[in-house]
């Protein structure tokens, strides 16, 4: 058997595809983050369009766009087949467990979380990706940042956006630092450094993306 059949067929080797997607898609997030933070400096957007256009326009951007994707599906696809396996390798659960005494529950609960950012990831595209794919941002004559105002008009809206940082947020406090041990990253001297890196952005990035439309929703930020 190949390298590559072990690798998307063993549980080490999707433990490792999806640790390496996860920390592809973290890299994405900050990226993500940054461009849509440019909407806190409240100059009617102005500085948000020129980095949304630069990204929608830019060809290695265009590129990496497939490639998050394919990661983004990568990681999916062999997260649920890990559970799936799992599940499937004790088919009959314990009569008493006391997860609580080993783990977090967050760290228990990584394909919930995953499947609630999911859910949050189909609404986000709906509102924005597809805007710019089925060129309706353009036939409009509407720039991104209008379609955020619209978009964010909605509190139903806001209150699933809020709410899905908050997954977010207990995803990244486990999946980064599980990650760069399944990678073999890890080193005594470097383990409290990526503690904190991902307790960082655990924070950072949820509380940042939750702030967005609620200040917009608030009228903060026009």
């Amino acid at each position: 058997m190949s390298w590559i059949s072990t690798t998307f067929t063993s549980s080490l080797g999707k433990k490792f595809i999806v640790g390496l997607t996860g920390l592809f898609l973290v890299s994405f997030l900050l990226v993500h983050c940054g461009i849509n933070s440019l909407i806190f400096l409240n100059d009617g957007g102005e500085s948000f369009n020129i980095g949304a256009n630069f990204m929608a326009t830019n060809p290695v951007i265009k590129i990496m766009e497939y490639v998050l994707f394919l990661g983004l599906i990568t990681h999916i696809v062999q997260t649920l087949m890990l559970a799936y396996q799992n599940k499937k390798a004790r088919p009959v659960a314990y009569h008493a467990t006391n997860g609580a005494a080993n783990s977090k529950w967050y760290s228990r609960s990584m394909t919930l979380l995953g499947t609630l950012i999911l859910i949050f990831l189909i609404l986000h595209l709906k509102h924005f990706w597809f805007s710019k794919v089925s060129g309706h941002l353009a036939e409009s004559g509407e720039t991104m940042f209008a379609e955020m105002l619209e978009v964010f008009e909605n509190p139903f809206v806001v209150i699933i956006y809020v709410l899905a940082q908050g997954a977010l947020g207990y995803h990244l406090l486990h999946g980064f630092q599980s990650a760069h041990q399944t990678l073999g990253l890890n080193h005594v001297k470097y383990n409290g450094l990526i503690q904190m890196v991902g307790t960082f952005l655990a924070i950072v990035l949820p509380v940042l993306f939750a702030a967005m439309p609620i200040v917009i929703f608030f009228g903060i930020i026009k």
